[in-house]
């Protein structure tokens, strides 16, 4: 009896696993709710560093993920961003990063050569290792948070370095939501009198920015930062 039960477990253990979803795809209802993946698991497709046509060498594709290998020649570097422009919509992703790591998740972008940089227009979910890197020193600088700008510890639940953290994010009609794996991170609205008491207690709250997040609607970027950081299941839904 004991036998027969090991025998039903590892082959209900079997059948899960075979059942799960293959990263960077879709699933019949998924594609029927309207989603469509922003990277393919396979190229760059897509995708160009800000202000180029292509993608830089910095950005690689490797075992079914979009990796930024600091390691490449510096010209390869850059923020990389989606071809389109998007408004409202749902954006699901997983990341993973790597010890002592940086980057972050930057949307509303106006893709202009005025703005030098993708963070000159666009927001920021903050992609980061809490533990080791040396941005870890403010709370709003954690890992999930709206970076510079609200959020911390009580809501920054990264998990460890090297294992992938699910990153739910929401834009309708300027109202913005974050979550990171399943907890709600950020809530607000862009342009309302908390939103900008927030950017008045930032980094943002210079003439150099005098154009950030003005406009609900941009492109979406994934940023360089220090140390290697690693994409997948990149998916996005029009709402």
């Amino acid at each position: 009896m004991k036998k027969t039960l090991i025998i039903f477990a590892a082959l209900a253990l079997s059948a899960s696993a075979s059942m799960a979803q293959t990263p960077n795809t879709l699933t019949k209802k998924e594609k029927k709710q309207g989603w469509k993946l922003l990277f393919d698991g396979k190229t760059t497709q897509g995708w160009h560093t800000y202000l180029r046509d292509t993608v830089g060498s910095k950005w690689q594709v490797k075992d079914g993920a979009l990796v930024f290998d600091p390691t490449q020649p510096k010209s390869g570097g850059g923020d990389i961003v989606t071809n389109d422009e998007y408004e409202n919509y749902e954006l699901n992703l997983e990341w993973k990063i790597s010890k002592g790591g940086n980057s972050g998740i930057i949307f509303d972008i106006q893709e202009d050569p005025k703005y030098g940089a993708t963070y000159l227009t666009g927001p920021e979910m903050q992609v980061l290792d809490n533990i080791d890197a040396d941005d870890n020193k403010k709370q709003n600088h954690l890992a999930g948070c709206l970076y510079d700008m609200s959020g911390d510890a009580t809501v920054s639940k990264p998990k460890p370095v090297g294992e992938w953290n699910q990153v739910k994010l929401i834009q309708n009609k300027g109202h913005l939501t974050f979550w990171l794996n399943g907890i709600k991170t950020y809530e607000g609205q862009i342009g309302s009198d908390e939103w900008n008491k927030l950017v008045a207690g930032s980094k943002f709250n210079n003439k150099m920015f005098a154009d950030f997040a003005k406009v609900a609607k941009g492109k979406i970027a994934l940023q360089q930062h220090p140390g290697s950081s690693e994409w997948r299941n990149i998916k996005i839904r029009t709402l």
